[in-house]
């Protein structure tokens, strides 16, 4: 990964293809879990851009408090530094909502929106996140994290996210400062709400995995919310998955990305957008 300075850190990133921009933001823990679309024949077309937020992987590390918003910047930054005017926007999880801030902080940016099982807490997370804090704070880094990713992605998340990403468990467990010390306070500080919703005029492709609630019903609850507030939401359940969704099928959820980024290319009209 090419590596540059955005707003005084320091991120690296990779770009595939030509095209429209097309810029996938890595949820919490795994820094990779946007790797297996970099190579997907449907989206082709496009300019795809994957970079570790800040304290993931060989991006910097920093001390202190880091709220959504500073990602949101640092996402921005990173568009504008590589020349995207305006670019979709891929967000999983808890970096669905920094894909949020970026669209009502720059709107003009933005010009849709992929929102996979977004970590919305007006529906309050499950006891199994308050259990893994709790290992992460008596410094079981590797417990904290197992109990984690199983609580949100299933007991079978190790074999599939190492079958996809060799290597990522233990990346994850490097990075688990990041999450558990810095991301899950950054995201609990962030408010969104209905009026919040309402400002957000891009389409927006509400993403939920079609097993997720076999594992936790909180992804359901949170998809009916995103329906209900977003003005331009547009549902899409990827079958047979869970919150590891791009990770057990790569191939479906490219072609989901793709049908949705064709309805709404870069540079229709704000007309044809509200539709």
């Amino acid at each position: 990964m090419e590596q540059v300075t955005v707003d005084g850190v320091r991120l690296e990133y990779e770009i595939h293809g030509g095209g429209e921009p097309l810029v996938l933001i890595h949820a919490g823990l795994v820094a990779d879990f946007f790797a297996p679309l970099m190579d997907q024949p449907a989206l082709r077309k496009y300019r795809l851009l994957r970079y570790h937020r800040l304290g993931y992987a060989g991006s910097e590390r920093v001390a202190g408090r880091i709220d959504i918003g500073r990602h949101a910047h640092h996402c921005l930054a990173l568009m504008r530094h590589l020349g995207f005017e305006s670019a979709h926007l891929v967000g999983h999880s808890s970096s669905a909502a920094m894909a949020i801030q970026v669209a009502l902080d720059a709107p003009t940016a933005v010009r849709s929106l992929a929102l996979l099982e977004m970590a919305l807490l007006a529906v309050p997370s499950s006891p199994v996140a308050a259990e893994a804090v709790g290992h992460y704070q008596t410094g079981d880094m590797r417990r904290a994290v197992h109990t984690w990713l199983s609580g949100v992605c299933g007991a079978d998340y190790r074999d599939v996210v190492e079958h996809a990403l060799p290597g990522a468990f233990d990346q994850a467990v490097a990075d688990a400062d990041t999450f558990f010390g810095q991301e899950l306070p950054g995201l609990r500080r962030w408010s969104f709400g209905p009026a919040d919703a309402s400002r957000v005029t891009q389409p927006a492709l509400v993403v939920l995995g079609g097993r997720s609630s076999e594992v936790n019903t909180t992804f359901a609850q949170r998809n009916e919310l995103l329906l209900a507030w977003l003005p331009h939401a547009e549902p899409f359940v990827l079958p047979e998955t869970t919150h590891l969704l791009q990770v057990q099928d790569p191939r479906g959820m490219a072609q989901a990305l793709a049908a949705f980024l064709a309805r709404h290319p870069i540079g229709s009209s704000p007309i044809s957008r509200a539709q």
